[in-house]
């Protein structure tokens, strides 16, 4: 085999999570108490479902007294009525002046209004307890549900994390490497045949790192959380691939056979390292272009 440079990837190995792309949080509306909570981590949920309960003893009480105001307040226009209804009989009799007529349909209107004043603010009430319950925002599994029933919580307090997207791996690139990498960029995983790709770079840099999204085959939600040990192509360099074959391995040290100008056969000590093809390898020191190596593999 003769000995050709070509381009080969620059690979740099990073840290990686397995994650969901977008991670939706399920919020306490109201403060109380957190009465209910059906869900664990790693349970399926869908849009719209309840999954808990808040409860505020406040609510009920002022509930209680806006509908006893409300009832007050309609005994008072039902009283206020009456009186309108015998006015006007008085007024069109001729007893009432008009103007009596008129404060009568006045006091009325505005008892009227008070009864519907008071209906509302209790159905007020009643839709902020409503917003007691616990609902999710999005299909997907539950990341955590660590607040345990019977905790106070307060509006906008975190009850449980669920996932919302497909499920990536996420990169976490040193600010300095983040420059280098491009959509597109192959990704290998340890442990996973196949390769991945960059498919979103974030752009905010958090503690000298840039996160990034990797689209890859077999990922699976129930290893939400995982880390695992990637490498990514950043970049490229001019490199010598050969067959694995062709290198032999004794007492750590790794050698191939290089044909010499008068016919004969030379072992030389090489440097190598993985290459994208595990069948092959990458020579870093020890022979150059245009080298022929002898036996191993064609």
């Amino acid at each position: 085999m003769t000995v050709t440079a070509s381009d080969t990837p620059d690979w740099q190995s990073v840290s990686a999570e397995v994650t969901s792309q977008d991670q939706a949080q399920v919020l306490a509306r109201i403060p109380g108490l957190l009465t209910s909570l059906s869900v664990r981590a790693g349970d399926m949920v869908r849009q719209g479902q309840v999954i808990g309960r808040i409860a505020d003893s406040q609510l009920t009480y002022q509930s209680a007294a806006y509908g006893a105001q409300a009832a007050a307040a309609q005994a008072q226009a039902a009283q206020a009525k009456a009186e309108l209804d015998r006015v006007k009989f008085l007024a069109a009799n001729g007893v009432y002046a008009k103007a009596r007529l008129e404060q009568a349909e006045a006091g009325a209107s505005a008892a009227a209004a008070q009864t519907r004043a008071a209906h509302a603010q209790q159905a007020s009430i009643r839709a902020m307890a409503g917003n007691g319950a616990v609902v999710a925002p999005a299909n997907g599994r539950v990341l955590r549900a660590d607040v345990p029933a019977g905790s106070p919580v307060v509006p906008g307090m975190v009850v449980a994390v669920v996932t919302s997207g497909p499920v990536v791996l996420r990169l976490d690139l040193p600010e300095g490497l983040a420059a280098k990498v491009k959509p597109g960029a192959r990704v290998r995983v340890d442990g996973m045949s196949g390769e991945g790709s960059v498919t979103r770079i974030y752009p905010a840099v958090t503690a000298g790192q840039v996160s990034a999204d990797v689209a890859m085959a077999g990922l699976d939600s129930s290893l939400i959380g995982r880390r695992m040990a990637a490498q990514l192509a950043a970049g490229i360099h001019r490199g010598i691939i050969v067959p694995r074959a062709f290198i032999v391995t004794r007492y750590g040290l790794d050698y191939v056979q290089v044909a010499t100008k008068s016919g004969g056969v030379m072992q030389v000590p090489v440097q190598t390292s993985p290459a994208a093809d595990a069948k092959s390898v990458e020579i870093l020191s020890g022979v150059n272009a245009g080298d022929v190596l002898v036996g191993g593999a064609s």
